[in-house]
């Protein structure tokens, strides 16, 4: 699944009080190098959150339910469909005061029975810090995964990704790089390749007062056992109820 799903989103800031619709979908190929088939992705996570009223050491207690689903083709081989592992979390927000936020979520995945997720269950850790003052949204987010067991179908490496985000609104846009890099910590297996990528690009969004819509697009500028690069575009849709 795309781990970049928080890519232009002020994750370190609190959220007013209330209760959030959030769709982050997305659709890019890799294509193969030395041989590899070309690889099409398709993701689409539907996202719930609620910013409660409670406070816990200092910080808005905020709860958070995704439903991710997925769609891969591997070039003249196979197309396939069907849900990724859902994902539940609670996440403390700091308000620390002159437009700075920082955050600590923690979540799990829970396991699928399907071959495009995975049968086990991993847990999630997001720490993010983010400056929301003078109509900017600079963010940096850091997701560590980690993988609790192994099983004869999932091979699952801990992780570290890093996303980045340095957006001005304008009126009602917004505009502004962003960029991600993702690192295998781990080989759960003998023989395995750490994969590690870098991305880049470009976001521009519109708040439309009861509806935000954003929309960006990265391409590798690095990567390592991948088997390609990979251009996506991504889309989101924001409502607050």
């Amino acid at each position: 699944m795309s781990r970049y799903e928080t890519i232009g989103l002020a994750t370190g800031a609190p959220l007013p009080e209330g209760v959030y619709f959030v769709d982050t979908f997305d659709w890019g190929v890799r294509k193969g190098e030395n041989g590899n088939p070309d690889v099409t992705l398709g993701v689409n996570i539907p996202v719930l959150a609620w910013s409660t009223p409670v406070k816990l050491l200092g910080a808005r207690v905020q709860l958070l339910a995704a439903l991710p689903a997925l769609e891969v083709g591997v070039q003249g081989r196979d197309h396939t469909s069907g849900l990724y592992n859902p994902f539940l979390a609670g996440q403390l927000a700091w308000d620390l005061g002159n437009g700075f936020g920082a955050s600590y979520l923690l979540g799990i995945y829970l396991p699928v029975g399907n071959k495009l997720g995975f049968d086990t269950t991993s847990i999630n850790q997001r720490f993010a810090v983010s400056y929301t003052g003078d109509d900017w949204n600079l963010t940096a987010n850091a997701i560590y995964g980690i993988a609790t067991r192994k099983s004869s179908r999932t091979v699952n490496p801990d992780f570290l990704n890093i996303d980045l985000t340095a957006a001005k609104s304008v009126g009602k846009w917004s505009v502004g790089p962003v960029g991600f890099a993702s690192f295998d910590l781990n080989r759960p297996v003998a023989g395995y390749r750490k994969q590690e990528q870098v991305a880049l690009g470009g976001l521009v969004g519109y708040n439309f007062d009861q509806l935000i819509l954003q929309a960006y697009l990265t391409s590798t500028v690095h990567q390592e056992n991948y088997g390609g690069n990979d251009t996506r575009a991504w889309g989101r849709l924001i409502l607050p109820f």
